[in-house]
């Protein structure tokens, strides 16, 4: 081992966590802003993660959903778009054409030339006939402020177009032009998701155009972006990188240098953190817990996990596809899982018990009060179930 790289082993790494994501008592937020600046990137798949990663992590989480809304749909300080590995996210807007240039032009590019090529094989109406649509919605979307993908059909009829998808497979079906066009102009970075049509938990959304940002180099993008995420995750190995950007692995390699990333030593092999932060950390001043919810950007944030999530729970915490549910922390570590009943009841369970004893039980169970006190009258199922949210939602 060379004299830069410093061992940094579970505890620092935890301690590092429990900082930097917000979750020990005194590291807790004030805003949704600092929140999402914190992390980076909030998971959106599952529309109600991105409010309780949020009240999990405010020093006052009572005004969480109004917050949160203002932020998302009235100040535009946080952005909801597509992002890292295909996946839709909540980002703070300054970041919008960081993300654009690092990772949605490549995807963008491939989804296009995906929609093309589907409606040709269908025999549906080629390149220049969806280009006039798709100026068409977007003019109307610009009139509007926001709309339903249904709102736009009634503006441009021709979004009600469908073609077959697939004819002769055991996958076929008959596709909308509207919800693919709009899931490619989503990736393009031209519209964004705006107010849900329901309540915060609501997964139907109107569009809205994207925010003006400027057009910024890949490489430089790549660069900031994976300097940003590894300052509040780091240390990471290489494979966490290349799993959590989606990009290729020269990519991750010609960004490390690029921002001169620092090696360390870990329990799986090699790491890195940003220039500046090879120093010992020191832990929080108390211990902590947290509710964290399905697919929290803490939970999903390597894909190396072992250090604060025992293999032996993955069978009840992940569902088939490799998306956690909702966890119960101590300290920096997984140890249970949780669920709300339908009367709103928070409901827990430890599955593993080592070193957690009455001390942690009443934390814990701090926090599900905690949880349960701002949301309220709201029914959260997450979207991913699991066998362990499954049955204690029951």
């Amino acid at each position: 081992m060379g004299d830069e790289e410093r061992y940094i082993g579970v505890a620092e790494r935890r301690a590092r966590l429990a900082l930097r994501h917000r979750l020990a008592g005194a590291a807790r937020a004030a805003s949704p802003e600092e929140v999402a600046g914190s992390l980076v990137a909030l998971h959106g798949s599952d529309p109600a993660t991105v409010y309780l990663a949020v009240g999990a992590r405010l020093a006052d989480p009572a005004g969480t959903v109004p917050e949160t809304g203002r932020a998302l749909y009235e100040d535009r300080t946080l952005v909801r778009m597509h992002g890292m590995r295909h996946t839709v996210f909540v980002f703070p807007t300054e970041l919008t054409a960081v993300v654009h240039a690092s990772t949605g032009l490549t995807v963008a590019a491939r989804e296009r030339a995906a929609l093309l090529k589907a409606m040709a094989k269908a025999g549906a109406p080629d390149a220049t006939w969806l280009k006039e649509v798709e100026e068409s919605a977007l003019a109307a979307l610009a009139r509007r402020g926001q709309a339903t993908a249904a709102e736009l059909a009634g503006d441009e009829p021709r979004l009600r177009e469908q073609f077959v998808y697939a004819a002769g497979k055991s996958y076929q079906g008959v596709h909308t032009v509207s919800t693919r066009l709009l899931k490619v102009l989503g990736v393009e970075g031209k519209v964004v998701r705006g107010r849900p049509l329901g309540s915060w938990t609501s997964s139907q959304f109107r569009w809205a155009v994207s925010p003006a940002h400027p057009e910024l180099n890949a490489a430089e993008a790549q660069a900031s972006l994976l300097g940003r995420w590894l300052a509040a995750c780091g240390p990471a190995t290489e494979a966490d990188l290349k799993w959590w950007t989606g990009w290729k692995v020269t990519d991750v390699r010609r960004a490390l240098a690029a921002i001169g990333a620092r090696l360390v030593s870990l329990d799986e092999g090699v790491g890195y953190v940003v220039d500046g932060d090879v120093g010992p950390v020191a832990g929080p001043a108390e211990p902590w817990a947290a509710l964290l919810p399905a697919l929290d950007p803490t939970a999903m944030g390597w894909q190396q996990r072992d250090w604060y999530l025992a293999p032996a729970l993955r069978p009840a915490l992940f569902d088939y596809s490799g998306n956690v549910g909702p966890t119960v922390w101590w300290n920096g570590r997984v140890v249970g899982a949780w669920a709300q009943r339908a009367d709103g009841e928070i409901v827990w369970r430890l599955l593993d018990t080592e070193g957690v004893g009455r001390e942690a039980e009443a934390a814990i169970a701090v926090e599900a009060e905690r949880v349960r006190g701002w949301v309220g009258a709201a029914r959260v199922t997450p979207r991913f179930r699991t066998p362990v949210e499954k049955e204690l939602a029951a």
